[in-house]
């Protein structure tokens, strides 16, 4: 992947070293995540509606509620390798998103990153490092813990500074849909469907993440050329090792697609491809699919 030299953002928030947050854990599940680490991991959203009729939806999303920070926020080391590269890939998707926006008449308000290690206090509540990378629509900021990345790696099978960058991207695309305001109209659904119902509401959310990864993705090519041989499928890889069904294979339990949250690694990668292939954020209409 082609990011040195590249502009970084200047929204990542360094809190690694600050001795984490209080509280027990997500707020009604309120934290949305790129997989299930662990098997209850972050919980889901649920949508009653299109989300994507038009795409003028692109405009507001609601206010960041207030959280307690502990000290002041800070930007990381210069010298930091990894926080230099999470800065430059999510510089990237705020040029692609802000572009998007744009041309449908829209305005991207830009997510904050926050570098955490182990525990941080956030407005859905106590995020864990065992969670994994999480966004949180009540302070529009995306959570990560760059320890995933060993897990990643190490544990899942998934190296690659591409599969990283798809990480961060899959990320970003839940903050887009809580600026086209589809977080809200999920939450207030949250307690009118089934146990079921919520599950397969939430593989859909999560798979219109990984296609609006897909579409940053596409456009990062066309406009810097990012991508190398190799970059792709490393994403895809990341996808599939990330499934649900996958996950609960690797954790020695038996596959249960009625508990799915996130969706199968076949399902993973073929948004992310949908999204790759064509670029386009209507075709990432994955709650209108009549299959996934």
């Amino acid at each position: 992947m082609r990011w040195e030299g590249n502009r970084e953002s200047d929204n990542v928030e360094d809190r690694r070293g600050d001795g984490g947050g209080g509280g027990g854990g997500f707020i009604g599940g309120r934290g949305i995540g790129i997989g299930t680490i662990v098997i209850a991991l972050v919980g889901g959203w649920v949508l009653g509606v299109n989300p994507l009729t038009i795409l003028g939806l692109l405009s507001g999303g609601g206010q960041p509620a207030q959280v307690q920070q502990q000290g002041p926020a800070h930007a990381p080391p210069a010298n930091d390798h990894m926080a230099k590269f999470v800065s430059t890939v999510l510089a990237d998707t705020e040029d692609v998103w802000s572009g998007i926006f744009a041309k449908a008449g829209g305005r991207y308000q830009d997510p904050k990153l926050v570098l955490f290690s182990g525990a941080t206090a956030t407005a859905c509540g106590t995020g864990q490092a065992a969670m994994g990378p999480f966004y949180c629509p009540g302070d529009q900021k995306v959570y990560i813990d760059l320890s995933f990345y060993q897990t990643l790696r190490d544990r899942l099978g998934a190296p690659g500074e591409f599969a990283q960058a798809y990480v961060i991207a899959h990320e970003v695309g839940h903050h887009v849909q809580n600026l086209m305001g589809i977080s809200a109209k999920m939450d207030e659904m949250r307690n009118r469907v089934s146990q079921t119902q919520y599950n397969a509401l939430s593989v859909r959310l999560e798979l219109q993440a990984d296609c609006f990864a897909g579409v940053w993705a596409n456009h990062a090519q066309a406009q810097r050329q990012l991508i190398e041989s190799g970059d792709i499928e490393s994403a895809m890889n990341a996808a599939a090792k990330i499934g649900d069904d996958a996950l609960q294979r690797s954790a020695g339990r038996a596959v249960v697609p009625d508990s799915f949250t996130h969706g199968t690694s076949a399902q993973r990668q073929h948004w992310f491809g949908t999204g790759y292939q064509t670029g386009s954020v209507k075709a990432c209409d994955t709650f209108s699919a009549k299959q996934i």
